[in-house]
């Protein structure tokens, strides 16, 4: 049976197969990889090291007589495990780094198994060259509506609710895993590569009815330390906002459970108090810190958004010439409230639609 070979990566493509299967090792597929792909690495992070370290000190056939020792037994290793209940017609997509040997001495074995195998050809980096011609080489066809608000106006929120109305949404903050402010990281959560969010954002995107608007939240162009790729980012500096609006009482009380991790972790709370970019001064920080100290986290959040978040904020709204379609009151974040800024958020949506 022939090995087949394609280099189409869209979504559409990659539902063709049973399993796409990353051949690369644990650390290269933790950085990125194609949508759904699952890791069955011919050498393993040591072992391409150890390799690697061979090829360069010694010689390149030591390296390569090594290197499929170990590429021989990994494949025994996982025809034995993970494909052990893989039934005769099932048909793999296998790619490595560039589509050499390692995705090649995976697809061989498959193949004289009997599965009807394709390799990608040029391997991980045909998929990264197909997502940055999309994310940053094409022009912008997304009907972006924005989602703004002051900090704590529960937009997040609202932005999870909409789906159930029909709306489209992009969660940002969920693909970078961050809530998009200083305080934002996520605790035990680290954000992933570039390279993940763009893969993740993309596949989002392949999601879309490009006919519709797609709410998304306003954001600045980074997200913690990840970057906004231009195909979005350019949609998002045009796009009209929908701005929720509720008390600052109302969304120091929703911060204090939306950022519970944060106030948990006082390490976390006093590295997010160094990295705010105007010095609060000596006494008002000690003040923070004494209501920390206190468990008054309702006032300590409002004293934040009155002296960081609410002025940041209002001073970039007085500079926005996006075009404001709708303001929605949210008086309390209760779930009679956020269900009925919901429903008013997709009526403004509809509008546009």
């Amino acid at each position: 049976m022939a090995i087949r070979t394609t280099s189409a990566v869209n979504a559409a493509a990659l539902a063709n197969y049973d399993a796409i299967i990353d051949v690369r090792s644990p650390a290269e597929f933790a950085e990125d990889h194609l949508p759904g792909a699952e890791n069955l690495p011919v050498l393993d992070n040591d072992q391409r090291a150890e390799v690697g370290t061979i090829y360069v000190q010694q010689s390149r056939f030591l390296a390569r007589r090594i290197g499929a020792a170990h590429v021989a037994r990994n494949i025994a290793r996982h025809l034995e495990g993970a494909l052990s209940d893989r039934p005769s017609g099932f048909k793999p997509l296998i790619y490595c780094w560039r589509g050499g040997q390692r995705s090649n001495a995976m697809a061989t074995i498959l193949d004289q198994v009997g599965w009807p195998v394709t390799l990608l050809t040029g391997g991980y980096k045909t998929y990264r060259r197909a997502v940055q011609t999309r994310l940053y080489d094409e022009a912008p066809t997304l009907q972006v509506i924005l989602l703004d608000g002051h900090t704590g106006s529960a937009k997040t929120e609202i932005l999870n609710r909409l789906a159930s109305h029909g709306v489209q949404t992009l969660d940002l903050e969920g693909l970078a895993h961050h809530r998009g402010s200083l305080f934002g990281a996520l605790a035990g959560k680290p954000q992933p590569s570039q390279k993940m969010f763009e893969s993740r954002l993309l596949a989002a995107i392949e999601t879309l009815d490009f006919a519709r608007p797609v709410v998304v939240e306003a954001e600045s162009s980074k997200i913690g330390q990840i970057m906004t790729p231009p195909l979005l980012w350019k949609a998002m500096q045009v796009a009209p906002r929908i701005e929720i609006r509720a008390p600052r009482q109302a969304r120091a009380g929703y911060l204090v459970t939306a950022y519970r991790d944060i106030i948990e972790d006082r390490e976390a709370l006093e590295a997010a108090f160094s990295h705010l970019p105007v010095y609060p001064g000596q006494k008002r920080l000690t003040d923070w810190r004494a209501l920390a100290d206190a468990g008054d986290f309702e006032d300590l959040a409002q004293a934040l958004m009155e002296h960081h978040y609410d002025p940041a904020y209002d001073r970039s709204s007085r500079k926005d010439e996006r075009s404001l379609r709708g303001v929605v009151e949210l008086a309390a974040m209760t779930e009679v409230g956020l269900a009925a800024a919901t429903r008013e958020v997709a009526g403004l949506v509809d509008q546009a639609a």
